[in-house]
């Protein structure tokens, strides 16, 4: 009985410039564990589960819609998903990428996995904000949440393609983006489905508002209109997501938003993101609509604004943009000075929302 799959280390793989066999990665994972940073050791913590015989990969998801649960993930289904974007990008062995994402998520780890399976030479850099400032290396090929993009706009010229995950990338960035040359997609994933079964492209002539999915990945709706994801090469069982979408072909579709988000106000159903759509054109800064109860609505649509704000003036201003339902009009404005998010951005709306109780 030989090896199993996620043992197959690819003899082009580098991790930081150095080349790694089966037996000096299992070295380097335990000195990571003993001697690295925080973001080492998990990286290194990760390395010695990934190489050990147990089929499956212990992994949090992110938090973002609820307190981080314990997964397993099959190691299987992991190389499968890095065979897959391998696939969508015509990335095979030899290609650059970094890693600047924490490792105590899916999408950092994936990263490594990519570059283990198909042969990438990845560098990894400590996470923050502002991912290449210490670095002016160009790369094929990295992974960012919005915030780092937003961050390093001046220097994404360094990377050839990007993709940009965590949360939703908004009007004001893609703008930004539009101008760039680097080949940027925003993803569609969660960590059930190993990180993305779907991207869009967001600048160049591809640039689109509908996300399409990998190899292998079969897509439909329930009863609510919520994304179904039939993907037996990384998932054992179908996926019922509460993202509310539009199929637009057998492997097309476009995000509408969350069903658990939907608020209900005077009988009228409001989808925050698309109303945060069309409030974006205004904004520089992070926001969200949301909602709150309400004695004779049942629930009142409500805007809340990172940092300091103008609530007269920012009202007269949304009042004004036509793509607009009367509606569609927060009720209230409230500005927080920082949001609550998790370790890789994503903005945690119920626990920021708590803030403007004591606003």
């Amino acid at each position: 009985m030989g090896n199993p799959i996620w043992h197959n280390i690819h003899p082009a793989f580098k991790l930081n410039g150095v080349p790694y066999s089966f037996n000096e990665l299992l070295d380097k994972g335990h000195a990571l564990v003993k001697e690295g940073g925080v973001f080492e050791r998990d990286m290194g913590t990760f390395l010695l589960g990934w190489l050990s015989q147990d089929p499956a990969q212990e992994v949090f998801t992110s938090g973002s819609t609820g307190a981080p649960k314990k997964i397993n993930l099959k190691k299987e289904h992991m190389v499968n998903s890095a065979k897959a974007t391998g696939q969508y990008f015509n990335m095979d062995a030899g290609h650059t990428a970094l890693l600047c994402l924490p490792f105590s998520g899916i999408a950092g780890k994936m990263m490594l996995v990519r570059a283990m399976v198909l042969g990438w030479q990845l560098d990894y850099v400590e996470p923050t904000s502002t991912p290449l400032t210490h670095t002016s290396k160009r790369y094929d090929f990295a992974a960012m949440v919005p915030l780092q993009v937003q961050n390093s706009l001046e220097q994404l010229g360094q990377v050839r393609t990007l993709i940009i995950g965590g949360a939703p990338v908004n009007a004001t960035l893609k703008k930004k983006l539009g101008t760039l040359g680097t080949h940027c997609y925003e993803t569609y994933g969660m960590t059930e489905t190993v990180t993305h079964i779907a991207l869009k492209a967001i600048n160049g002539p591809e640039g689109s508002d509908i996300f399409q999915t990998l190899p292998g990945v079969n897509i439909s709706k329930d009863k609510r209109g919520c994304l179904v994801i039939e993907a037996p090469a990384i998932a054992s069982e179908a996926i019922v997501t509460n993202d509310l979408v539009d199929i637009v072909s057998e492997n097309t579709f476009q995000w509408l938003g969350r069903f658990d988000s939907i608020i209900n106000s005077g009988g009228i159903k409001l989808v925050p993101e698309k109303i945060e759509e069309k409030l974006s054109p205004l904004f520089n800064s992070r926001f969200f609509v949301a909602g709150e109860p309400d004695e004779k609505l049942g629930q009142r649509l409500i805007l809340i604004v990172e940092g300091t704000c103008n609530t007269k003036q920012l009202l007269l201003e949304i009042k004004s943009l036509e793509t607009l339902q009367k509606f569609e009009v927060p009720k209230v404005i409230y500005c927080v000075p920082k949001f609550i998010e998790t370790k890789t951005g994503k903005i945690l709306r119920n626990e920021t929302q708590e803030l403007t109780y004591t606003v």
